[in-house]
């Protein structure tokens, strides 16, 4: 059983050698990061690398480490959140895998919790961690360290055995956060799974209605969430035309080789946006 499970995550690791942000080539604006605060950096490395298939690699001069997938990057600061990502603006971001038996029986051996009976409606039947219905995809949910919810999708036809599908939010109004993000981000509204959604390249945009009072990102293990943006300076000039107000307005990290600046949506997520982590390899 130990070789079966070693395979399946040599197997993911190997596919997942040689991402990058591919998809920022030729479309100004794609998904770009996932920003983790890390009680424990190192048990979530072991999260994302041996439990998800994410490949380490080193960002800029400074060599800070980033974990990386296809067209999405994660990383990790050591800081102990707030909570977890339930309860919060972003309830939780989605992974599609290629074989997600395989996937769930990894991550339950090392020791990760499945948490997909408590997450999903009554319509779907879940059997050892794996949620099914008539018509529907085939998922599950696992819950990291500091409770950050990922939730997997099955789709054999990937060229990946595992890379990004969807960011989750919770929100009173998810037609108005729909709105909010294809005018500010061009996403191309549209709906899935019955909610309101918007789809950039390779990502899609989900906005659940919640009516919840929900807590802002900032701080939580999810601390904020990151979009590539072709000609950065211009296009926070244009955002702010708009009257977004930054947090942290546009600057150049040459450490890093990157430039960046910080923003709160409406609701509460903490976003940032990025142009150069499309040159990592």
């Amino acid at each position: 059983m130990r070789l079966v499970f070693g395979f399946i995550a040599s197997t993911l690791i190997s596919f997942s050698a040689n991402a990058q942000l591919d998809l920022a080539q030729g479309n100004p604006v794609v998904y770009g990061h996932h920003h983790v605060n890390a009680t424990d950096v190192k048990a979530h490395t072991r999260f994302w690398t041996e439990g998800l298939g994410g490949s380490v690699k080193l960002v800029g001069s400074a060599n800070r480490e980033v974990i990386a997938f296809p067209n999405v990057l994660v990383f990790l600061t050591e800081k102990q959140p707030t909570g977890g990502t339930r309860g919060s603006v972003v309830n939780h971001v989605g992974f599609e895998t290629t074989d997600i038996y395989s996937a769930v029986a990894h991550l339950s051996s090392m020791g990760y919790a499945m948490i997909t009976q408590t997450e999903l409606p009554d319509s779907y039947t879940v059997i050892d961690g794996i949620g099914k219905r008539d018509g529907g995809n085939t998922i599950a949910y696992v819950q990291g360290p500091d409770d950050i919810k990922v939730e997997l999708i099955e789709n054999k036809a990937n060229s990946h055995s595992i890379q990004l599908h969807h960011i989750h939010w919770a929100a009173a109004d998810g037609e108005a956060m729909r709105a909010w993000y294809s005018e500010h981000f061009l996403a191309t509204p549209g709906s899935r799974i019955g909610q309101p959604a918007a789809d950039l390249p390779g990502i899609n945009l989900t906005f659940a209605p919640d009516a919840t009072a929900l807590v802002p990102t900032r701080g939580r293990v999810l601390d904020h969430i990151g979009f590539e943006i072709e000609n950065l300076e211009e296009f926070c000039r244009g955002l702010a035309a708009k009257g977004i107000v930054f947090d942290v307005p546009y600057r150049e990290v040459p450490s890093l080789g990157i430039a960046v600046a910080f923003f709160t949506d409406p609701w509460g997520t903490y976003i940032e946006i990025t142009e150069g982590l499309d040159k990592i390899k």
